[in-house]
């Protein structure tokens, strides 16, 4: 269906190719054409006149000798055309002798060429019919549009046929790109035929694909052994933390420290799932179960809703730290009531506050981005739901991100179902 509709696509390379090909060709055969009839009648024009001329030279030589007008040879200035008698008036003025008309053809399509002269201080011509130069130029110009039609019905499919193959190489190379924006670093477009522009832009995006995947492996690194070398003096403020003496100022810096532990794990959870060092371990879960299970645990007040729930073949462990997540993220983001629907395999989470900003409906959850004032108070560190995306991937869940017509941030877990 996806080639038909390329195929049909009009505004495709392949039919602008074929376009431009038709166009050249119309442009070409309009040339020539208007050439070879502008040629041909200068030609019989030419011929007819020297035909007439030696035609009116014959019968008055014949004239001279018998004394009486040969059949065909116009003597009074009432059987002669008038514009031939003005174009014999002109000549005489001018000291000239013969001169030629032609006079187009009527309705009969009978067309003449005359030929005068002044003898005998009279005028005196011929006519010759010229139908059959008539027909022989119209049989030319039908031949010429016939053939120029049958040349342009072969060579716009061949010019579209011939450039199917470029466009075979720069759809590789758009689905090579679209495979990198949608975060497969490791698409290649593979074309190294050539030495033209398209080999070029095969190499640029191949090019492009290397450098950001090794950058983004170098950030990768850099955000694991960040969070691996934080650990160790971390769970020396942990243990530290735990024995300082009551009071406010330790509450205030116990809840800093679970603050920066609870954002150091979060950021090897997400180096983990950066570098795909994630598997799931599937099994039939009764997914109402499991959700409510997860509410209890992250202690919010949420309600739930339930409607023909099913199993799902999921991992319990990263179905809670995405239900959690999206959870925390609602009372923390949104405003209450905070609602979780459970319908099929479905798990819909949704707050009452200013909605999901622009942005991450548009490109996705960032990490550190908390997305607009309104809606993230300056508050986290914008990794749950990078978190919550990337543990859905993990478990080949769905998991999308839009805002409800009547206000609120609305997320919608799909999960497959059990067998």
């Amino acid at each position: 269906m996806g080639a038909l509709r390329d195929l049909l696509n009009w505004r495709s390379l392949r039919w602008k190719t074929a376009l431009l090909v038709a166009v050249c060709c119309c442009a070409v055969a309009l040339t020539v054409g208007t050439l070879v009839h502008s040629s041909t009648l200068t030609r019989s024009m030419n011929d007819g006149g020297a035909k007439a001329v030696a035609t009116l030279a014959r019968h008055l030589e014949d004239y001279e000798r018998g004394g009486v007008p040969p059949p065909g040879l116009h003597t009074g200035p009432g059987e002669l055309p008038d514009e031939l008698l003005q174009r014999l008036r002109d000549r005489r003025d001018a000291g000239r002798g013969d001169v030629t008309w032609y006079e187009e053809p009527g309705p009969g399509d009978h067309p003449s060429m005359w030929a005068a002269r002044t003898y005998r201080g009279e005028p005196v011509a011929v006519d010759i019919d010229m139908t059959a130069d008539l027909l022989t130029r119209r049989a030319l110009d039908r031949h010429m549009w016939k053939y120029s039609l049958v040349v342009l019905a072969v060579v716009v499919p061949v010019s579209a046929l011939a450039a199917e193959l470029p466009h075979r190489r720069l759809r590789r190379v758009a689905r090579t790109a679209r495979r990198i924006e949608l975060g497969d670093l490791t698409a290649r477009t593979g074309d190294g035929r050539g030495k033209d522009e398209i080999t070029a832009i095969s190499a640029t995006v191949d090019s492009m694909a290397d450098s950001l995947h090794q950058r983004l492996l170098t950030e990768q690194r850099f955000t694991a052994d960040v969070a691996h070398e934080l650990r160790t003096p971390l769970m020396g403020l942990v243990t530290a933390s735990g024995l300082l003496p009551e009071g406010e100022a330790t509450e205030l810096v116990q809840d800093r420290v679970r603050v920066l532990r609870a954002l150091v794990e979060d950021l090897l959870e997400i180096s983990r799932l950066d570098a795909g060092a994630e598997r799931s371990e599937p099994r039939r879960v009764p997914l109402a179960e499991a959700v409510l299970e997860s509410l209890q645990r992250a202690g919010l007040e949420t309600r739930i809703t339930t409607q023909d729930a099913r199993c799902a073949e999921t991992d319990p462990r990263r179905l809670d730290r995405i239900v959690t997540n999206l959870v925390v993220n609602a009372h923390r983001h949104g405003h209450a009531p905070v609602e979780v629907t459970v319908t099929g395999t479905a798990v819909t989470v949704r707050d009452h506050g200013p909605g999901f900003p622009h942005e991450l409906l548009t490109g996705g959850p960032r990490r550190f981005r908390t997305g607009t004032p309104e809606r993230g108070r300056g508050r986290g560190h914008g990794l749950g739901l990078t978190i919550a995306l990337g543990q859905a991937k993990v478990l080949g869940a769905s998991l999308s991100f839009v805002n409800a017509p009547d206000g609120g941030a609305v997320a919608t877990l799909r999960l497959p179902a059990a067998d």
